[in-house]
C-alpha cells in the first residue's frame, strides 16, 4: 500500500546507536580489570561470571534473527502448535543442569571435547573438534551457518525496508568481531545482556501496536481460533507429521539438549561462572527468557494473522518469503512512528550480534584449547592470549565472507546445513555414553559415533531429496478475499503448493514417504539413540565391563546429592577460594583449588561439544 513507509534517519540512528554500545562494551572489557592476561581470562571471563548475565546471554544466544523473523511467520503457517516446545526447553535445561553441566564443571573444562580425550581418546576429541569447526554445532557454531545468520535477516530486512544489505551485513560483522577479538567471553556475555533487552523491545513494540490497532487482545485471539492457529493440542504419535505433540516433546528434547548440554557455545559459558551453583541458576534463569522470548513470538504470530486474515501478503505476492513478514507488518503498523522501525531492525540484528558472537568465541577456545595447546607445548598464557584473538579476529573475518558466499548460494548452503545440522544427534550420544555408561570404552564409542552418524546422514539427505508431502506438513489455510488486487489471476485461497508436489509421486521411491518423511525434530533422536545403542553393545562385546573408569568422568549420586547441601558449605568456600587465586596453571592442564576442598578430587583439563540450531 502507498501508506507504507521506508526507512527515515531515525531508524538508521538507533540502528547504529544499538552497534556502537556493542562496540563501546568491547572495548571496556578489554582495558578494564586488567584487560585479557591470560586465553582463560579471554575465553572463559576468568570463571568469574555471575548466573543472571550468563543467563540472559544464553538466551540471547539462542535468539537469533530467525527467531524474531522465522518463529512468527512459522505460527501465521501452521498454528501455535510451537507453543509446546515452552515444556521442551523446561526438559532440555532440566537435563543439561543435572546431567551435563554437573560432570563439565568439575572437570573446569574449556573445550568440551576436551572431556572426550579424557573418557575416551584423543582420536574421539580430534574427530568432535574437527566437526564442530567445519560443519556443526550450534546455530552459530559453524563458519557456515554463520554465514547464513548473518546474511538471511540483511537480505529479508533489505527487500521489504530498502535497509542496506551490505552495508548491515558489513557493520554487523565488523562490529561483531570487533568486540569479540577485544573483549573475549565478559564482552561476549555482556553485549548479550544489552541486546536482549532491545529484543525485547523490538518485540514488545510490535504487540502493543498490534493490540491497539486490532482494538484488543481478544479480537487477536477470536481471528486466531477461527482461523485454526490455536492448534495446541495435536497428540498424533504418527513420526511422521512435523509438528505434534509428541514430535516437540520428545524430538525437540533431544535436538535441543545437543545444543545447551553439550554445544560448545552454550557450556562455555554457564562454565565460566563462579560457582556451580551459579551454573546451574543461570540455566533455569534462561529457562524464564526462553518462556519469555517464545511468548513475544507468538503472539507476533497471532498477531500477523489477525490483521492479514483476509489479504494474505505472502499469497499476494506483497513479500516474497515468509521470513519477510515480519518487516512487513512493521512498516505497515509502525510507519507513523519514526525510529520504531529502526527499534525492530536493530532487535533482529541483536539476534545475530550475539549468536554470531558467542560462535566467535567459541570457535577460537576450539582452535586454541584443542588444535593449539595439545601440539606447541612451549607457548605462555600471555601469547596464548594473543592468539586467542587473533582467532577471533580470523574467524571472524571467515563469518562475513561466508555471509557473501550464502547471497551466492542461498538454498544450496540451506540444505548442506539442515544436512550437517544432523551430526548434533550423534554427538549427544557420544557424550551421554561417557557421561552415564562407566563401561562404555573408546571402540564402543568411535563406532556409536559413526553409525549413528551415517544413519542420520542416509535420513537427512534423504528428506532433501524428496521432501515431504503438505499433508505432511499441515499448512493451515490463508485468505486473500479481503484483498483489492485488481489481477485476477489469484484464487480466494491459496494451496499452490499441492499443485506442485501430486505431480512427481510416481517417481518417488517407497522410502521417500515413510522413512525420509521422519520429522525434522527426530533426527537428533535417531542419531542420539543409534550412538548410544550400538556403543554400548559395542563396549559389552570389547571388555567394556573390565576397565575401571575414574568417578569423575561420570554423572554419579553425589553430583545429584550436592543439589541440596549447597547451602552449607558450597558456595562460601568455593566463592573464598576463587576470589583469593582463581587459577594455578600446572604443566598438565588447570587446577582449579575450588574443586579439591569440597570434592578432594582435583580437577585437571578442560572441555567441548555441539548441536544443532534449526
Amino acid at each position: 500500500s502507498d501508506s507504507m513507509g521506508g526507512f527515515t534517519v531515525w531508524d538508521y540512528l538507533i540502528f547504529a546507536a544499538m552497534l556502537l554500545v556493542s562496540a563501546v562494551i568491547g572495548i571496556y572489557y578489554a582495558f578494564v580489570g586488567g584487560g585479557q592476561k591470560t586465553s582463560k581470562d579471554f575465553l572463559m571471563g576468568g570463571r568469574s561470571m555471575s548466573a543472571l548475565p550468563v543467563a540472559l546471554s544464553l538466551t540471547a544466544s539462542f535468539m537469533s534473527a530467525v527467531t524474531v523473523l522465522g518463529t512468527p511467520a512459522e505460527i501465521y503457517r501452521y498454528g501455535a502448535i510451537f507453543c509446546i516446545f515452552a515444556i521442551t526447553y523446561a526438559l532440555v535445561v532440566l537435563c543439561s543442569a543435572e546431567i551435563f553441566l554437573p560432570v563439565f564443571y568439575k572437570l573446569g573444562i574449556t573445550s568440551t571435547y576436551e572431556y572426550l580425550e579424557l573418557r575416551f581418546n584423543k582420536y574421539l576429541r580430534l574427530c568432535g573438534t574437527v566437526l564442530f569447526i567445519i560443519q556443526t554445532a550450534s546455530k552459530s557454531q559453524t563458519t557456515l551457518y554463520t554465514g547464513i545468520v548473518i546474511y538471511a535477516p540483511a537480505l529479508a530486512l533489505n527487500q521489504v525496508t530498502g535497509f542496506d544489505l551490505w552495508g548491515a551485513v558489513v557493520a554487523t560483522g565488523v562490529v561483531c568481531t570487533f568486540y569479540c577479538t577485544l573483549g573475549g567471553l565478559k564482552a561476549v556475555v555482556w553485549t548479550d545482556v544489552f541486546q536482549v533487552g532491545i529484543m525485547v523491545a523490538g518485540f514488545s513494540a510490535v504487540i502493543i501496536r498490534a493490540v491497539v490497532v486490532q482494538e484488543g487482545i481478544g479480537r487477536i485471539v477470536n481471528d486466531s481460533y477461527y482461523g485454526g492457529r490455536l492448534n495446541f493440542w495435536d497428540f498424533d504419535p504418527n513420526p511422521l507429521q512435523r509438528h505434534t505433540f509428541w514430535t516437540i516433546i520428545i524430538g525437540g528434547t533431544f535436538t535441543w539438549t545437543g545444543i545447551y548440554g553439550i554445544n560448545q557455545s552454550q557450556v562455555q559459558r554457564y562454565i565460566a561462572c563462579k560457582s556451580r551453583f551459579h551454573a546451574k541458576l543461570s540455566l533455569y534463569i534462561n529457562l524464564v527468557g526462553l518462556w519469555a522470548i517464545l511468548a513475544c513470538a507468538v503472539l507476533c504470530g497471532l498477531a500477523l494473522y489477525s490483521i492479514y486474515k483476509d489479504c494474505d501478503p505472502w499469497t499476494s505476492k506483497q513479500v516474497s518469503a515468509l521470513d519477510q513478514l515480519m518487516p512487513y507488518l512493521v512498516l505497515d503498523i509502525l510507519h507513523d512512528f519514526p525510529g520504531v522501525p529502526g527499534l525492530f531492525v536493530a532487535s533482529a540484528y541483536s539476534g545475530t550480534l550475539s549468536t554470531v558472537s558467542s560462535s566467535i568465541n567459541a570457535l577460537a577456545a576450539v582452535t586454541v584449547e584443542d588444535l593449539i595447546r595439545p601440539y606447541f607445548k612451549s607457548l605462555s598464557e600471555k601469547k596464548l592470549s594473543w592468539i586467542s584473538m587473533g582467532m577471533s579476529l580470523f574467524y571472524g573475518a571467515v563469518c562475513i565472507a561466508m555471509a557473501a558466499v550464502a547471497s551466492l548460494l542461498g538454498a544450496l548452503l540451506q540444505a548442506a546445513l539442515s544436512i550437517f545440522g544432523m551430526v548434533g544427534g550423534p554427538l549427544l550420544g557420544l557424550f551421554a555414553l561417557g557421561i552415564l555408561c562407566s563401561f562404555a570404552n573408546g571402540i564402543g564409542a568411535l563406532v556409536g559415533l559413526v553409525s549413528g552418524f551415517v544413519i542420520s546422514l542416509w535420513v537427512g539427505i534423504g528428506s532433501q531429496i524428496y521432501p515431504p508431502l503438505p499433508e505432511r506438513t499441515k499448512p493451515l489455510s490463508l485468505s486473500t478475499i479481503g484483498c483489492n488486487i485488481s489481477s485476477g489471476n489469484l484464487t480466494a485461497t491459496e494451496s499452490p503448493l499441492t499443485t506442485i508436489f501430486n505431480t512427481p509421486s510416481a517417481e518417488r521411491p517407497a522410502l521417500a514417504d515413510n522413512w525420509y518423511s521422519l520429522s525434522y525434530l527426530y533426527f537428533s533422536t535417531l542419531g542420539t539413540l543409534i550412538t548410544v545403542a550400538v556403543g554400548i553393545i559395542i563396549s559389552l562385546l570389547t571388555g567394556g565391563l573390565k576397565q575401571n573408569t575414574d568417578r569423575k568422568f561420570l554423572l554419579t549420586k553425589e553430583d545429584f546429592l550436592s543439589n541440596f547441601s549447597w547451602s552449607k558449605s558450597e558456595t562460601v568456600k568455593k566463592v573464598e577460594v576463587l576470589n583469593s587465586k582463581p587459577f594455578t596453571v600446572a604443566a598438565e592442564g588447570t587446577d582449579n583449588p575450588a574443586f579439591s576442598h569440597i570434592e578432594m578430587d582435583v580437577a585437571s583439563n578442560k572441555n567441548k561439544v555441539n548441536g544443532l540450531h534449526i
